[in-house]
């Protein structure tokens, strides 16, 4: 496609939507696998002998006097339930007065009943919730998922079954309006009298651990000897406390309590998060499980999660609250903790950073702690010698300055260092740096989601100096149309846009980046000689795992080379992140219902051979 081409040595607004990968958005936005289906007891629901928070025991029929009841499961740990506490408390005031009582209930095993009540109180829910320890009332309705809900009428008998709205596909469609709330329509439905129109939908969620038996149950794969050594290379390094993943695996009772998930996710290859394709440019750290290990993960999960012997366990890793990398030179925190709203729109908020710097330095290495893993979607931080990111953290009240999704509004502002969730943070070849002049500010672009409660943040940046000057200068290279127009309806509308380099480049790292359409995108290099290479492929596009892939040797390029890149977009209404509903016409732009495709690298000049001697 026709367009023009962006080689860019310093960064421009309309190129820099960079980084977006969500390991805390997992489970809110990725299409879920209908879990297995659990057949409901012969038990008469209300008889089951549940535990309130305070030790009390409790049935449902001491809701007697309630209309209509609403029965949700919940989990403490789920991202998809939290994110409906603000919804299911909103509508449990709304129906009150009409004499309908909401009750929560928890039938994880690993959840106490101390942990429900400070999960109930931490997220304002406006109705009890009820410890189902033995999974009674689980098995007894058939719950499946958290959240899942029941609505019986005033004689007990369930009317309706299943989601709360359709807002967990609308969540994935940003902007968009939940278009069924069919726990809200049932509710009407019951109230009148009526039938509910549709009595049971699937409701999509984390799964209920439950034991289970199978001939599976033979097999030898136990949690201290097979299972935790996978956890600690593979997923502890984002699912430990005050990380970016929205629960901890690093007790046998945190596997086992999400021993389906991690079974489910693992063989889709969801996680551990790696787009790249193999065999597609050779990169240092891949997070690709075997399909050995994959397969030993299922048959722990399907045998029911043994735990095996204590005396196979290895010690558990230690993870280090200190920076990856050693002591920093200079670390770097806004001045005051950042409030982010419960629900709404994600927020692109810039803070304004003094780096009190007297003399030039050379950035080898930046690494990120954010102050609050769950609402941290990625990091962006730009250098300013202007002062004009002041003059803008003045004119605004909040601490920072509120941004798009693009740039800081700060012309000429060369980007210093990216962070997303699962980035590793790693020092640049020697020689290799990042120029950081002296009273410079050092502008930190922080893309904030909701999390369904009110939140704050205070991410901290940690710069590591050379001792010696630079020889080379790591500049950001972004290459891509600007030019971009997806019929509506259209299933792989394609995208192709080709650049000659005008000079000798050496790449450290590429990072693809596209938004909610994208299908697939490859990045090719033909070479002067005539010869190919690929310098990454992703075939299966994911706008929330947006990784910067860093090469195990600095790619050469010489001057002449040809890149091509060449992107597939889907813009019907089967791509569950489409942000239209019906399709719509979609150009090229910065907003996230808008499209790119770009393929933005680290680079350094290529150093000049020795010339020949005489």
């Amino acid at each position: 496609m026709a367009g023009r081409t962006l080689l860019a040595f310093r960064s421009t607004g309309a190129a820099l939507l960079v980084a977006s990968a969500a390991l805390g958005g997992l489970w809110l936005n990725a299409p879920q696998a209908a879990p297995a289906a659990v057949k409901a007891t012969s038990r008469d629901p209300l008889t089951v002998r549940l535990k309130d928070t305070g030790g009390k025991t409790r049935s449902l029929s001491d809701l007697r006097d309630a209309k209509a009841l609403v029965v949700v499961f919940l989990g403490t740990q789920c991202p998809i339930a939290n994110s409906y506490a603000e919804t299911l408390s909103g509508l449990q005031n709304r129906f009150e007065s009409a004499g309908v009582r909401f009750l929560g209930v928890n039938a994880n095993p690993t959840d106490t009943r101390a942990a429900v009540a400070a999960h109930a109180k931490e997220h304002r829910l406006s109705f009890p919730v009820w410890k189902d320890a033995n999974q009674e009332l689980a098995d007894a309705l058939g719950a499946r998922v958290t959240p899942e809900v029941f609505v019986l009428n005033a004689e007990r008998a369930v009317r309706y079954q299943g989601r709360i709205d359709d807002g967990y596909a609308s969540r994935a469609r940003k902007n968009a309006a939940v278009k069924s709330p069919d726990l809200e329509q049932a509710l009407e439905a019951v109230l009148a009298g009526r039938p509910v129109s549709t009595p049971v939908t699937q409701a999509l969620g984390c799964a209920i651990p439950r034991s289970q038996k199978s001939a599976a149950a033979a097999t030898k794969a136990t949690y201290h000897r097979d299972v935790a050594p996978i956890l600690q290379e593979r997923c502890q390094g984002c699912h430990r406390p005050g990380q970016v993943a929205p629960f901890s695996l690093l007790t046998y009772a945190d596997a086992k309590n999400w021993a389906g998930e991690i079974k489910e996710f693992t063989q889709s290859r969801q996680m551990p998060p790696w787009l790249a394709e193999p065999g597609h440019g050779e990169f240092q750290d891949v997070r690709r499980m075997s399909d050995a290990e994959i397969a030993t993960l299922a048959q722990w999960a399907d045998a029911g999660a043994p735990e095996g012997s204590r005396k196979d366990a290895r010690p558990a890793r230690v993870w280090s609250d200190e920076w990856m990398l050693g002591k920093p030179d200079l670390v770097l925190r806004p001045p005051a903790a950042y409030q982010v709203a419960a629900t709404g729109d994600d927020v692109f908020q810039a803070f304004v950073l003094p780096t009190g710097l007297t003399e030039d330095k050379q950035v080898v290495a930046i690494d990120f702690r954010p102050g609050n893993a769950r609402v941290v979607h990625h990091v962006v931080t730009f250098v300013d010698t202007t002062g004009k990111g002041r003059k803008l953290d003045e004119a605004d009240p909040e601490p920072g300055y509120t941004t798009g999704p693009g740039g800081v509004q700060i012309p000429g502002a060369a980007i210093q260092g990216v962070w997303a969730p699962g980035n590793l943070p790693r020092f640049l070849p020697a020689g290799v740096g990042r120029p950081l002049p002296k009273g410079s500010d050092l502008v930190v672009q922080v893309h904030y989601h909701k999390t369904g409660k009110v939140e704050t943040d205070q991410t901290q940046v940690a710069l590591y100096f050379g001792k010696e000057p630079a020889k080379q200068v790591a500049h950001t290279a972004i290459v891509g149309p600007f030019s971009i127009d997806i019929p509506a309806d259209a299933a792989r509308h394609e995208v192709k846009h080709t650049f000659t380099l005008p000079l000798d480049l050496q790449i450290l790292n590429i990072m693809p980046h596209m938004h909610l359409l994208g299908k697939d995108l490859k990045v090719t290099a033909t070479l002067p000689d005539g010869k190919q290479q690929d310098l990454v492929w992703i075939k299966d596009w994911d706008y929330r795992w947006q990784d910067s892939y860093r090469y195990k040797e600095p790619l050469l390029l010489p001057r002449g080379t040809k890149l091509e890149l060449v992107a597939h977009f889907d813009n019907t209404s089967a791509n569950p992140r489409n942000p239209s509903n019906p399709p719509r016409r979609v150009r090229f732009g910065e907003q996230t219902t808008d499209e790119m495709a770009f393929a933005i690298m680290e680079v350094v000049l290529a150093p000049k051979a020795p010339a020949p001697k005489p």
